[in-house]
């Protein structure tokens, strides 16, 4: 990646030769080219932004902002704190941090479940794909910012819609857009302290509609920025039909648990069992804690793991996983996501342990699962969807 301060090997995590995706894109270098003076844009000048203060980045992606802005650090600035919702984020943070020679403790990293900075300088937002995400780290971040704090967002001009900047607007301050370069576009906000705010509207929760199965009856919790957070998807539902019976003390993996929903139906079709919730993404591993909470007995147990799909779970020490795996990765299409899910679940299963995957029938996963595992049976479909059954040998 080329900047106004330099040039920086970045890459996204896991780390894979073959991954043709770029750990970062133009709504990231026009950032950068603004906080530098150097955007070229008439509506906004050319002075650089002092990068002194405390410095928050939020929703970085693969760490391109925080390396860089890490590169222009004294030892007598403020931090430079980064937030995001993403393990996987975190790990290429400080994967790309290494990498260009900064030192372990040079960016602050923190979730978006931690308190912020108490007071924040400079605050730079990448847009994320969930508006409701956006809509709550605003209204975490709006008492922490002040008068004179540099307010920037970036995005694709594909995800600043009407609605992203009136959010801005209505809980931070006067807002506007700058020129698009490069299929890019700034978001440029004045923080004003005096606004009224009620508060972010987030976690809601739910009940389930007769009809959903295992499910039916489970009240559902949902912090923001969680897949279908407003209803059921029908994908989890039709799968909320068909689970596999469980009993006795299983060890069971809600894998890519989001909500936690499919977890907390077998926990509470089976209450000898251990269910492991596990998601790189932090709102939702938080999500799935607060569902399996309302709905399971105090006894039942049960662990939430914020990771790398199955890479910390001993190998062989699995009897069933369940997963509903994504085959977006923010705006890309891919299937990278559900081969290491696949490939991990394969790992961790004992044998005669059982992988069940649901996923939209054009996707062909059947054809991955015959090759990790030998086997792949369909259980149950329907025009849209199709639910696997893959056994560890």
């Amino acid at each position: 990646m080329t900047t106004s301060w330099g040039e920086f090997a970045l890459t996204r995590f896991p780390e894979d030769p073959r991954d043709l995706l770029r750990a970062w894109d133009a709504a990231d270098e026009y950032l950068l080219r603004h906080l530098a003076g150097t955007a070229g844009d008439p509506a906004d000048p050319a002075e650089p932004v002092d990068l002194s203060g405390t410095v928050a980045v939020v929703g970085d992606r693969w760490g391109a902002l925080a390396t860089v802005l890490a590169s222009r650090r004294s030892a007598s600035d403020h931090p430079l704190v980064q937030i995001t919702d993403s393990y996987l984020g975190q790990q290429a943070t400080r994967a790309n941090l290494r990498r260009s020679g900064a030192g372990p403790d040079a960016v602050r990293l923190l979730s978006t479940r931690d308190t912020p900075p108490e007071r924040i300088d400079v605050l730079l937002v990448r847009v994320p794909k969930s508006l409701a995400l956006l809509e709550d780290q605003l209204h975490r971040l709006a008492p922490h910012v002040h008068a004179g704090t540099v307010v920037v967002g970036t995005g694709m001009v594909t995800e600043i819609h009407t609605s992203t900047l009136k959010l801005f607007e209505r809980i931070l301050g006067p807002t506007r857009t700058s020129l698009a370069a490069k299929k890019a576009r700034l978001i440029l906000c004045t923080p004003d302290p005096a606004l009224a705010r009620p508060g972010s509207p987030w976690p809601r929760s739910y009940e389930l509609p007769s009809g959903s199965g295992a499910g039916t009856g489970l009240t559902v919790a949902n912090h923001a920025g969680i897949f279908c957070a407003e209803r059921l998807d029908i994908g989890t539902r039709f799968l909320l039909r068909n689970l596999p019976h469980s009993r006795g003390p299983e060890r069971i993996v809600d894998l890519g648990c989001g909500n936690g929903v499919l977890g907390t139906a077998v926990a509470v079709g089976n209450p000898e069992a251990e269910v492991l919730f596990v998601d790189e993404s932090h709102q939702a591993v938080a999500s799935a804690e607060a569902t399996f909470r309302a709905n399971a007995r105090s006894s039942a147990l049960a662990r939430f793991i914020v990771g790398d799909g199955l890479a910390d779970v001993p190998a062989g020490s699995v009897d069933l996983v369940l997963n509903n795996p994504p085959f977006h990765t923010h705006q890309a299409t891919t299937d990278a996501t559900a081969w290491r899910m696949f490939a991990g679940s394969c790992d961790a299963l004992r044998p005669g342990g059982e992988l069940w995957v649901i996923g939209n029938r054009h996707l062909g996963y059947h054809v991955k699962l015959r090759r990790l595992f030998g086997n792949c049976e369909v259980v149950a479909s329907d025009p849209k969807f199709v639910i696997l059954r893959a056994v560890k040998n």
